[in-house]
């Protein structure tokens, strides 16, 4: 068969010809045996003789013979550039002499059918050879332009050689290619590490394979087709094309240099924005930027859509987020990505959760309506927990499906501090009333009552002996549990004054002393033994219980602060477990005078029900820390509220008048109602209130002119009185309170009356506004059946009305977790 260069001249000479042979049917697989055949012929010709160097040095004759036989290898001229071009032309059945042997064997193959009249893809190249590297031709070139063409007119203007070494272009025809759509994922991400990995097993592949055509489409790309960071109008947005799923990437108007047109499938179908927001390196930036970013540079990107996106970056990202991550990164950029990173860490690890969510919560039905004609007296014990609110926020952030029964509205008002004034003439605290428009039922009416704890100062404070009860069974070996909780105490350690006690409990299979009772001034021993635990085992949270308690009536107080602090996921399994045992144990240790202080830990397994239970019959407040930003808030900030009772088992009772009220209803505080008979009861449990605490609640009430289809039906008695000829005046209802002194046994009653007023919402203060806000988000999530009115977006207007000076930002996180929700909604 004739050598390389011969067939080259023929081929080059066939297709400077008028007619050129098209593709047809069958020709790859003949022209397979033909390129098989030369590289074998090629391998040959590749084999240098040992004895080369040998006979250099015998003779000159000798060595002049071996060099003539090693240079009989194919030579590309490379003093002219070659210019291939090719064109398919229709209705061609013959084909132009090549040599004969090849002539003859394609005949034998197959016959030529009749070739239809469709315009074929063209390609014209400049290619040049600018070395011939011992037994391996490398073909380089020069940014050289060329056009594709498509139906006669220009798709594209491309560079189709970038420096990329392969080791000769022969064209062999050419077919359709089919697109095959991406896979739609939440999530995706793509290292360009791995792209060079395969982009180098490509390049290698090339080298010891048979001969390709390059082509290549829109921004400039080399042989595998990947983007050429040389070309100044290149976007990175290419380089994910076909790489990220679950987004589509299509070239603008099919003009050269036209940007991407990037969409994130499953987002905007009702939006006509439909633009991404791009992320470089942890910073929001302009989509303009990507052209200033060299491809080779980036090391990942990743797709966020719902949850994920809105959770980071709020309506911004509602479109979803593209982030990209550089190689090479400033400090404040890596501070950024580290922040997205938490959060993204977060999201993640409780998807997978999720899958094996045991978390339990016990239900409830929300109160009802009340007709005042048949029952004018509501009674119920204040609740001062707010773990509710933390744990829906991280439910929320985390873009988990919010459980209903986790949602006590009380929890969610008491989160935040409300601007009441402060208790005068010796009182432990003071009531705020406001009477106004419901914003979620325009025709009813709220009533909003507040109480006020008396600010003491620290040095005031009682001298307190604190008793830490920390689980350390398995199920806290969890970032988000036991580290999280060692440096949640940390920060009650920085309260704590010389005069104060702390002893340690742990409990997992069975329960052990590992402190006793210490000075705080003995910080970095109650430090140490801290930071000496490690979780492991079964949790016999019974037999802590009753560890701690005893620990702290031997070191009790009189007169001081005696409090015993669980922190745990609620997770027990090992004897005393049961909500119902551990309720009747907790219920006796509540007359030794101790109090109780919860702290819930962890995501997944977390028992809410448990700690719930403990908090209300131990004398108790509860709170559930997701980050450290709620253990400096519950432990820090306001951890006077949070351990130092100013007065406990505090009752309200409120009695209406039938002649403004014909139905009322209590919001939240379904597990705190009170039968009425209990409120004068000195034996009956009720909350505690803490220095500085405030403490709201809210009534609902349809006014006797409203004519409402919540309201219950109406039975006519017969020996019942259904009117009141008593003159009252404008005295809409009465409300009282009792409490006891946090070492007394006998209650103290306050009473205040509220008038009848006709306020519009326009007129309420900040505090009825934002608190009625947290109120209404509330009953959204729990799809109340009560409510009108459930437009997320009224909500967020109403809490930004009510927002005020909001020092501490706690009221403007509340308005972000309800646009995130939001978000997610849509």
């Amino acid at each position: 068969m004739e050598n390389n260069h011969d067939i080259d001249k023929k081929f080059n000479k066939a297709s400077q010809s008028a007619e050129e042979p098209a593709a047809f049917p069958g020709f790859d697989k003949v022209w397979a045996k033909v390129e098989d055949k030369l590289d074998k012929k090629e391998d040959k010709k590749k084999i240098i003789p040992i004895w080369f160097p040998y006979g250099i040095a015998a003779s000159l004759i000798i060595g002049l013979g071996a060099f003539y036989f090693i240079d009989k290898k194919e030579v590309i001229d490379i003093s002219t550039p070659n210019l291939v071009q090719n064109t398919v032309s229709p209705k061609v059945n013959n084909i132009q002499k090549i040599d004969s042997v090849v002539k003859s064997n394609i005949e034998k193959e197959i016959a030529l059918p009749e070739i239809k009249n469709n315009s074929e893809t063209l390609a014209y190249e400049d290619t040049r050879v600018s070395s011939v590297n011992n037994s391996n031709y490398v073909l380089e070139s020069k940014p050289n332009k060329a056009e594709v063409y498509q139906s006669g007119k220009i798709s594209q203007e491309i560079d189709t050689l970038t420096g990329k070494s392969i080791e000769e272009v022969v064209i062999v025809g050419y077919r359709s290619t089919t697109k095959q759509s991406a896979v739609t994922s939440t999530s995706a991400i793509v290292s360009l590490q791995n792209i060079e990995t395969k982009r180098s097993k490509r390049k290698q592949g090339n080298l010891n394979s048979s001969p390709s055509i390059a082509m290549a489409y829109g921004n400039q790309t080399d042989m595998n087709g990947y983007i050429n960071p040389t070309r100044p109008n290149a976007n990175v947005m290419n380089i994910a094309q076909g790489q990220l799923s679950g987004v589509n990437i299509t070239t603008g108007n099919g003009q050269p240099g036209s940007s991407p047109q990037v969409l994130i499938r499953g987002i905007g179908s009702l939006n006509g924005n439909t633009k991404p927001l791009y992320v470089i390196n942890g910073i929001a930036k302009n989509s303009d930027e990507l052209y200033k970013i060299n491809p080779n540079t980036i090391e990942s990107m990743e797709v966020l859509k719902d949850a994920s996106a809105t959770v980071l970056y709020g309506n911004r990202g509602v479109n979803g987020v593209i982030i990209i991550k550089t190689k090479k990164l400033s400090r404040k950029e890596r501070k950024a990505l580290e922040k997205i990173k938490k959060v993204q860490d977060s999201i993640y690890l409780s998807k997978q959760i999720q899958q094996n969510n045991s978390e339990e919560y016990d239900a409830f039905v929300e109160n009802p309506f009340e007709l005042t004609k048949n029952q004018s007296v509501s009674t119920f014990s204040i609740d001062v927990d707010n773990a509710a609110y933390s744990n829906v926020r991280r439910m929320i952030n985390n873009g988990e499906k919010v459980n209903k029964n986790a949602v006590r509205i009380e929890e969610m008002i008491n989160y935040f501090k409300y601007n009441y004034a402060q208790p005068q003439n010796n009182q432990p605290f003071s009531i705020d009333t406001e009477y106004n428009t419901s914003p979620w039922n325009p025709k009813h009416k709220l009533l909003k009552i507040g109480l006020q704890g008396k600010n003491i100062p620290m040095d005031k404070l009682p001298s307190s002996n604190f008793v830490f009860l920390i689980d350390v069974s398995g199920s806290m070996n969890e970032p988000n549990k036991l580290p999280l909780l060692k440096s949640s105490f940390k920060v009650l350690l920085d309260q704590l004054r010389p005069q104060d006690k702390v002893g340690i409990v742990v409990y997992a299979g069975s329960a052990g002393m590992i402190l006793p009772p210490t000075s705080a001034k003995e910080k970095v021993k109650i430090l140490s033994a801290l930071e000496n635990l490690q979780a492991g085992g079964s949790t016999a949270g019974g037999a802590g219980i009753e560890l701690a308690y005893k620990l702290a009536q031997e070191n009790f107080i009189k007169g001081g602060n005696n409090r015993v602090i669980i922190a745990t996921d609620g997770d027990f399994n090992v004897g005393t477990s049961s909500t119902g045992d551990l309720g009747t144990l907790i219920e006796e240790k509540r007359k030794s005078g101790v109090f109780l202080t919860c702290l819930g830990f962890g995501m997944g397994n977390f028992k809410d029900n448990r700690m719930e239970t403990l908090a209300d019959k131990g004398n108790g407040n509860y709170a559930y820390i997701d980050n450290m930003q709620e253990a400096n808030k519950f432990l820090g900030k306001e951890f006077a509220g949070s351990m130092y009772a100013i007065a406990k088992d505090v009752k309200i009772q409120i009695e209406f008048n039938p002649k403004f009220v014909k139905a009322y209803r209590l919001i939240g505080y379904e597990n705190r109602k009170l039968r009425n008979e209990d409120f004068t009861n000195d034996k009956i449990d009720a909350g505690e209130l803490g220095s500085g605490h405030t403490v709201t609640a809210l009534y609902e009430i349809i006014p006797v002119n409203v004519n409402s289809e919540f309201l219950p039906k109406d039975t006519d008695l017969k020996y019942t009185k259904n009117t009141s000829d008593d003159n009252f005046g404008d005295e809409l209802a009465t409300v009282k309170f009792r409490y006891k002194k946090p070492d007394g046994y006998t209650s103290s009653e306050i009473v205040q009356v509220v008038k009848n007023s006709d306020e519009s919402i326009a007129s309420a203060s900040s505090d009825f506004k934002f608190a009625s806000s947290v109120a209404w988000f509330g009953l959204v999530l729990r799809n109340s059946k009560l409510i009108n009115l459930k437009y997320l977006t009224k909500i967020e207007e109403l809490a930004k009305q009510g927002k005020n000076k909001d020092e501490e930002g706690y009221r403007s996180e509340f308005i972000r977790l309800v646009e995130s929700y939001k978000a997610i909604q849509k």
